[in-house]
């Protein structure tokens, strides 16, 4: 299956399920991204992108709370006209995360929060990431990933449509941001908050289909892709990263 990143990003544009997550739409809220920039060491007025911002509550985040000079990025119309709806002044353009229209090393620090995973090419977007971060700068990505590697293949032969669509294991993680020029400073695992953001959709949709963008299945059929989602062990990581050689 390969599904571009318009159609797994469309699960961010339901209302239903931003109803349930909030304008972050991702595990945790602003807990990892507090943590990221606790690590990160970031001044006031440094430059940072968020790529995949969606509404942009993330760039609304870092420029009230840390007084950074935050943009943001996202293919999705809808959500960043929600953005713009929500504070107008937000600074909020349409772009994929493979093709960045900034110059080479302007950012001080890029974000891909729950968004990587939904990103067609996600080592064309890393070395987007790259390109636009100073030498000096940090990456930080959050996001879903398979804990359990002996069942990716049979993941990724469900019709998923969501962030588990993309996501991968650990060592194909961190061999991909590796090989994009980084440096791994920091790997955590989360997968409490997953747990917790999944213990509060269900409650209030019922089950985790509509987040996972499940497709319209027969019961038999939606039993046999419920298992296997449960077999992969879905988790949630931090990751934080430099130019190799910048340390």
């Amino acid at each position: 299956m390969d599904l571009d990143s318009e159609e797994r990003g469309l699960i961010y544009e339901r209302e239903e399920v931003r109803r349930v997550t909030g304008d972050t739409v991702r595990p945790g809220g602003f807990t990892l991204t507090d943590r990221a920039l606790s690590l990160c060491s970031f001044s006031p007025g440094d430059s940072i992108l968020d790529v995949g911002c969606g509404t942009g509550a993330t760039v609304e985040h870092l420029i009230n709370s840390y007084k950074l000079n935050a943009t943001g990025v996202d293919p999705s119309r809808l959500l960043l006209e929600c953005g713009r709806q929500r504070n107008p002044d937000l600074p909020l353009s349409r772009a994929p995360g493979e093709n960045l229209p900034f110059p080479d090393g302007k950012f001080d620090g890029v974000f891909a929060e729950c968004s990587l995973s939904v990103m067609k090419d996600a080592k064309q977007a890393l070395r987007e990431f790259y390109r636009v971060m100073k030498s000096s700068g940090r990456l930080v990505v959050s996001d879903v990933y398979a804990r359990n590697p002996e069942e990716i293949a049979d993941l990724r032969r469900l019709p998923l449509h969501g962030c588990l669509a993309g996501a991968k294991t650990m060592p194909e993680l961190k061999d991909m941001v590796n090989s994009s020029g980084f440096e791994i400073i920091l790997w955590e695992d989360h997968s409490k908050l997953l747990a917790a953001f999944a213990a509060k959709f269900i409650l209030a949709d019922g089950s985790l289909d509509t987040f996972w963008g499940k497709t319209p299945c027969g019961q038999d059929s939606c039993i046999e892709i419920r298992k296997t989602i449960k077999k992969v062990r879905p988790g949630y990581f931090l990751l934080v990263a430099g130019k190799a050689g910048s340390r």
